[in-house]
């Protein structure tokens, strides 16, 4: 067909990166998850692994962010309602992640007999979430704060019973109204203020006894939070002063005789990304909640709720530089550039392999701190998860933003434009560095594990030794790490060094016990040894870089 006015053909530009299998195409997921315990879910997996990389599942996370939640404090009377409004494509999520169980598998122990801790739920369930974050990420946080929720929550056995039946459930339900009129509920959370932030013992929030108070019972609670996200959960765990102290409150959206509880949302947060989650402000006026445990006991209460957030942040993270990675070799592999595949040029070859070597160390040491959550019996289970839940957190996350910048540059111009996603991925993974402790509270984390768990240490450097012992390059990495921690004297202002030099040290025995050597090799000659690297493609040139870019192919 003649066309007078057309100038050219649409050429040499790669297809969408869509319809992928996000578990049967990821070599280092299938392999650590296998590794790690949760084998036994595999066909679950690939079948979600599908549903999450279909065009479908990536358009509503196109759309979920593209129309941001809104607030609606009032109607058209004037009444309050202190309702989010959110786009349909973010509930369609949301029913597939709860409906795959991802806000409360780990926990089926508690009503299933068939079910036991310690059977791989964990690591199942984080690889459901390690590719939910690919389809949108967003959405995954009151998923994450729902699963993290139930450990604080059976700290008060009569509020649990109320509410672990609906957390448990599989069935969506987006309605506002009282949990017993509910088929299923999520829970968030609200710690800080303006004032304090992290330092949550500077917040000023009160909590009243209604009728006595005490352990399980109600209070009246008066004051505001800064930041508590995706405010149309139907409750929160929020800490106040009470009498006795700062504590942790269960606070419904929603009170048993159907009135709605006096949070008002202030506004909403314009955030840089997580867009398609709302996150808030909001002011408590005299708002019902109830105690979990003991009055002044709020912090040690719903650190057992950050424990898990913290998990999630990271593998977090590691799903989203999976897909940076992904969608980055993806494009590489069908765009030419002076005559030849970006792909088969050698200097993109050094760049897509420096990416994939820390995309598989993150997703080896986030699986690695799963599996520990599962072994709740197991002493050395118990130290790997203590000492090691900061160390993973802080080096995964922070790994994030420099790595999804340099898959961008991959793609050119078009990384930077917002059709594709690796813009929102870009934007996203800042967060999970911030959220739920920062780098330097990570590190500081860290710090009080060595003084008051030092048996937990001992045990970890135990494991870490006995593959560093046989290896020439893990070794010094080890004894870097002893020399750290035996300069005491320096450890506040060194604590970053050493978080560091502990992560890297986990990622790379893991890396030799399990992956290719061509892998492990590689990783250790750039990380562990060689010149200070501040960007991505160097170091890399005695590894078989081909090999390891065809291990990281969405094939």
């Amino acid at each position: 067909m003649d066309r007078p006015f057309a100038t050219h053909d649409v050429i040499n530009q790669s297809p969408p990166f869509e319809n992928v299998n996000l578990f049967t195409s990821d070599r280092a997921l299938m392999e650590a998850v296998t590794r790690e315990g949760g084998g036994a879910a595999a066909n679950r997996l690939s079948a979600f692994g599908a549903a999450c990389g279909s065009a479908e599942a990536f358009e509503r996370g196109r759309l979920a962010n593209e129309h941001t939640p809104r607030l609606k404090p009032f109607d058209s009377q004037g009444h309050r309602l202190d309702v989010v409004e959110f786009h349909p494509a973010y509930h369609e999520c949301m029913s597939l992640s709860i409906g795959e169980g991802l806000h409360c598998s780990a926990w089926d122990h508690l009503v299933s007999p068939d079910a036991k801790p310690g059977d791989g739920a964990n690591v199942a369930r984080s690889a459901g979430c390690y590719m939910a974050m690919q389809m949108e990420a967003g959405h995954q946080c009151p998923i994450t704060m729902t699963n993290a929720a139930i450990p604080t929550l059976l700290l008060q056995p009569e509020i649990a019973e109320i509410w672990l039946p609906k957390i448990l459930s599989r069935i969506y339900d987006k309605t506002f109204q009282p949990v017993s009129a509910k088929r299923s509920a999520t829970v968030g959370m609200g710690m800080t203020e303006k004032q304090g932030g992290t330092d949550v013992r500077a917040n000023t929030t009160k909590a009243v006894p209604v009728n006595g108070g005490g352990p399980g019972g109600e209070y009246a609670v008066t004051g505001h939070k800064w930041f508590m996200s995706a405010p149309m959960s139907d409750a929160f765990l929020v800490l106040a002063q009470a009498p006795g102290g700062l504590s942790c409150l269960l606070m419904p959206r929603v009170l048993p005789d159907g009135s709605v509880n006096a949070l008002r949302l202030q506004r909403l947060k314009d955030k840089l990304g997580n867009r398609s989650n709302a996150s808030s402000e909001v002011e408590f006026q005299g708002a019902h909640a109830w105690l979990i445990g003991e009055e002044g006991r709020g912090v040690p209460a719903i650190i057992e709720m950050v424990t898990g957030t913290r998990l999630d942040c990271a593998i977090g993270s590691a799903g989203l530089m999976r897909l940076a990675l992904a969608n980055a070799i993806h494009h590489c592999r069908h765009r030419t550039v002076f005559q030849r595949k970006l792909i088969d040029q050698p200097l993109m070859q050094q760049v897509l392999a420096d990416l994939a070597l820390d995309v598989e160390a993150a997703t080896a040491l986030a699986f690695r701190l799963c599996r520990s959550f599962d072994r709740i019996d197991d002493e050395r289970a118990a130290a790997w998860r203590r000492l090691m839940t900061p160390v993973t957190k802080y080096w995964v996350c922070k790994m994030g933003p420099a790595l999804a910048y340099e898959a961008m540059e991959c793609l050119g111009g078009n990384g930077y434009v917002e059709e594709g996603f690796a813009a929102r991925v870009f934007r996203e993974l800042p967060l999970n560095a911030i959220w739920e402790g920062s780098g330097n509270v990570m590190a500081l984390d860290l710090l009080r594990v060595l003084q008051r768990e030092p048996e937990s240490l001992e045990m970890v450097l135990e494991e870490l030794g006995a593959t560093a012992g046989r290896d020439k390059q893990l070794m010094p990495q080890l004894e870097r790490v002893q020399a750290l921690l035996h300069e005491p004297r320096l450890l506040d202002a060194r604590a970053r060094s050493l978080i560091e030099a502990l992560a890297k040290l986990a990622a790379g025995a893991i890396l030799r016990a399990h992956a290719p050597a061509y892998v492990a090799d590689a990783f250790m000659a750039t990380r562990l040894s060689g010149g200070a690297r501040h960007t991505y493609g160097q170091g890399l040139d005695g590894a078989d870089v081909r090999a390891i870019v065809e291990r990281a192919l969405p094939a």
